[in-house]
């Protein structure tokens, strides 16, 4: 049976992002973390039901929308609007918005976006080893291009000989000549 999917949440960039996986590691491998956010501080399960109810209908899908707006999460969003203030600084009182409790999610509807994890991962995974393989085939090509011409000029490349067989007297060690005319 499919693991329980939880809602995860982190702002990394220009983007707020969202992201529905049963473990905070599965978050953490869909944003392209390579720390530990949740140790950080950066990133958190989130309760909120819009962000729940928009991750769990694109599970392992991760969602964004701009810093510090409150628009809809979407996996392509719009970019920010308002960059600029019109040159006055008010400052905005932040109200607490009141905390909702999570929409009630039938095991049924919890089981589809299980399997539609499953599936958006399956998909990522094929997808990963489809560009690794393509940069694995460009970099033998790069060093066989390197190759080619030479041996179209001087014939195929020699095999490595074996080492020769040790010396039967030993190696008698000089020092570098003490006169400067020499070097």
């Amino acid at each position: 049976m499919a693991r329980k999917l939880k809602s995860y949440q982190t702002s990394l960039g220009f983007y707020d992002q969202a992201v529905a996986a049963p473990s905070m590691k599965a978050a953490l491998e869909a944003w392209g973390a390579q720390s530990n956010l949740f140790h950080q501080g950066v990133a958190r399960q989130t309760e909120d039901p819009e962000v729940v109810a928009a991750t769990m209908a694109k599970p392992g899908v991760v969602l964004r929308r701009p810093v510090g707006s409150t628009g809809p999460f979407k996996e392509h969003p719009d970019l920010p609007t308002d960059l600029a203030d019109s040159g006055v600084n008010e400052r905005r009182s932040r109200s607490k918005p009141k905390r909702q409790a999570a929409p009630k999610v039938s095991e049924r509807e919890r089981g589809q976006a299980a399997a539609k994890f499953e599936r958006e991962w399956k998909r990522q995974e094929a997808e990963r080893r489809k560009e690794e393989a393509a940069q694995a085939r460009e970099r033998a090509r790069r060093t066989n291009l390197g190759r080619a011409p030479l041996e179209v000029h001087l014939g195929p490349t020699p095999e490595v000989q074996p080492a020769p067989a040790p010396l039967d007297r030993p190696v008698v060690r000089t020092s570098w000549p003490s006169s400067p005319s020499r070097l």
